[in-house]
């Protein structure tokens, strides 16, 4: 059974808590962040709120992982939160009060789960529900994650291992989870257990009527040959390692984007990582507390390349104390507008650190299209690209800086390519001119 219900037509947009708490946030620290998306955000498309790795690691800390963690389950090998951090867990209800909050806020609520199984699940020999079989039988103890110890993948050739996993994704659905960050499912590609998570999802969908959004990670260097398999069984899938607020780490994404993103779409989203956008680090893998270490001009063509390539927007920072200008940046229905209502995203030009990417409009935004100017260099310069080579009509037209409001006009033809019309802008270091044509210019 394939998962047939409908992907959203725009890539999914939310709030994860890995940038800013890492492997220890709280109940506090979810809400908070879901009240100020539901306030500040929601109207722009911002809708999931995502609990990331360890809600069921007791000791869990920021910088790290601890090996052989003192993982909580229950009778049947599925993970619980930690009460002292989620206190309204208590008393066997999960996630289930966190879910409701959430949801009462007009938003939707997503957990982390890795592959498999927790080892001490395994380990402890419990039975598998409605089989005579055990944990020690389904797990695969040769199959480990090399960067987390808490999981053993699963024997998928055994019939309780399907078993259990229903039973474990239908038990995390019946909290109310819209939303599933699933790793260590693509470096190494597992398509045994991606098969086995998409039935065990459709299975619950069915059982309890509500559309759960699968997203697998980490992508790195994920192959284009998995296409349609990742599109039959997932609605989004990492195509990188984590990403962090390095410049490094943004430029790297062009080049994996100018492959993934002709293949993004309703059919499936390539992610290109969460956005480390505001003050993150409070409590992470990596860094002391801090606003994001990315330029303005830096995040705008994070933004802007993202929107793009459309792919997901999952936002790090801690957003109640997050800086206003990076809250207005995430929140600006003209860079949105790309990533909501384009076709088309793709890399048109490359040469040295110019790059250049072009959409074009879909549905009510018919006729509408973007150009996206990118100077990866340390330094601001002037572009001078044919209006062709940005995928523009010549002759005279008028353009609109999606950032700034300003107007770029073109009025006469240029003297570079043969006197086709030219675009002469001045683009900052490790900036973006993202340029708007609209139809009745």
């Amino acid at each position: 059974m394939e998962r047939t219900t409908t992907t959203p037509d725009v890539p999914p947009m939310g709030w994860n808590s890995w940038d800013s708490y890492g492997t220890t946030v709280t109940e506090a620290e979810v809400l908070a962040n879901a009240r100020f998306m539901a306030e500040h955000m929601a109207s722009a498309g911002w809708d999931t709120v995502v609990v990331d790795i360890q809600w069921y690691e007791p000791t869990a800390r920021a910088g790290g992982y601890n090996e052989g963690a003192p993982v909580l389950f229950d009778e049947r090998g599925f993970l619980q939160p930690v009460v002292a951090r989620f206190g309204s867990a208590a008393d066997g209800a999960g996630f289930a009060p966190l879910a409701a909050a959430v949801h009462e806020l007009g938003l939707r609520f997503g957990i982390h789960l890795m592959r498999g199984i927790a080892r001490r699940a395994a380990e402890t020999d419990l039975p598998v529900s409605g089989t005579s079989y055990r944990t020690s039988e389904i797990a695969d103890t040769d199959s480990t994650c090399p960067w987390n110890s808490d999981n053993y993948g699963l024997r998928h050739d055994h019939p309780g291992a399907q078993a259990w996993l229903d039973a474990m994704i239908d038990h995390v659905v019946g909290w109310g989870v819209d939303f599933l960050k699933v790793d260590d499912m693509l470096a190494p590609y597992h398509a045994d257990a991606i098969e086995a998570l998409s039935l065990a999802v459709r299975r619950a969908e069915l059982q309890h009527g509500r559309r759960v959004t699968v997203s697998l990670s980490p992508g790195t260097e994920l192959s284009l040959a998995h296409l349609e398999h990742l599109r039959e069984h997932a609605d989004m899938w990492r195509v990188s390692d984590d990403l962090w607020d390095r410049w490094d780490d943004v430029e790297d994404q062009f080049g994996r984007m100018a492959r993934w993103a002709p293949h993004s779409g309703p059919a499936g989203w390539a992610d290109a990582d969460m956005l480390p956008l505001g003050r993150i680090g409070l409590r992470a893998e990596r860094g002391e507390p801090r606003q994001s270490l990315l330029t303005t001009d830096e995040r705008r063509t994070m933004l802007s390349l993202w929107n793009l390539a459309r792919s997901p927007l999952f936002v790090g920072g801690d957003l109640p104390t997050s800086d206003p200008e990076t809250i207005a940046d995430l929140t600006h229905a003209g860079v949105l507008d790309v990533g909501h209502r384009s076709a088309g995203g793709r890399e048109l030009l490359r040469e040295g650190d110019l790059v250049v990417w072009g959409a074009e409009g879909a549905g009510e935004l018919d006729g509408t299209r973007w150009t996206g100017l990118f100077n990866t260099s340390g330094a601001a310069r002037r572009v001078r690209v044919p209006a062709a080579s940005a995928g523009l009509p010549g002759g005279p037209i008028v353009l609109t800086d999606v950032w700034t409001g300003e107007r770029v006009d073109l009025e006469t033809p240029g003297a570079v390519s043969g006197g086709d019309t030219v675009i002469d802008v001045r683009v900052p270091a490790h900036g973006v001119r993202l340029l708007r044509l609209d139809p009745a210019t």
